[in-house]
């Protein structure tokens, strides 16, 4: 898979990023202002646990999130992009008329280079966290809830927190600082989300 075979689009999807470490609540956040102000809210996570474990996209996703590591950011690429435009062929989501509320991407600088010709970043959701081990806990019962057997093991929870801060933290660095706005992860989700709506309310009306 390479970059380069993905097609230009003629106007860029307008988005907001929702950024913040494994257990930060991002998926939870990005459906609230999904139903909140009817745009349309795409967790990457969903996207690769959804690949057929028998396809080879689904084989090489599995074979990095089994030991806690990012998929190539070209593959990782290319795959958001098929399924953004699936999306759009589908009717079910609509660029002209809805915000794309991106959560788990980009993860890497070189995706943010890539994205740059498909997405017009509006704003940046950083939700922040100063106890990794309150998150590790956070995901290892959400797990069982879900049925996530990737986000059982403790080790590899521990090395995904240390690749965000390593390789996804930084990420921010290449975007305006006045984009970022930055919210307390370890409160309760709904006070999360009030903060969220009274600081981004015009744009996410």
């Amino acid at each position: 898979m390479n970059e380069r075979i993905l097609p230009q689009i003629e106007e860029k999807f307008q988005s907001v990023l929702i950024f913040g470490p494994p257990g930060a609540g991002k998926g939870t956040m990005g459906k609230f202002l999904s139903s909140a102000g009817n745009h349309f809210h795409l967790s990457s996570g969903d996207v690769f646990r959804g690949l057929s474990p028998e396809s080879p996209a689904g084989k090489l996703y599995h074979s990095f999130a089994g030991k806690g590591q990012l998929l190539p950011d070209d593959v990782t690429i290319e795959i958001w992009h098929h399924y953004v435009m699936g999306l759009i062929a589908t009717n079910r989501y609509f660029p002209k008329v809805q915000l794309l509320l991106l959560d788990g991407i980009p993860r890497t600088v070189k995706q943010v280079e890539i994205l740059q010709r498909y997405i017009a970043v509006k704003k940046i959701i950083l939700l922040e966290s100063k106890h990794p081990d309150t998150l590790i806990q956070r995901i290892q019962r959400r797990a069982l809830i879900e049925k996530r057997p990737d986000d059982r093991n403790a080790q590899v929870l521990k090395k995904r927190m240390e690749i965000y801060e390593k390789e996804t933290f930084p990420v921010l660095e290449h975007y305006d600082e006045k984009l970022v706005m930055r919210f307390d992860a370890e409160q309760k989700p709904l006070e999360v989300l009030r903060d969220i709506l009274v600081s981004l309310c015009d744009t996410l009306s």
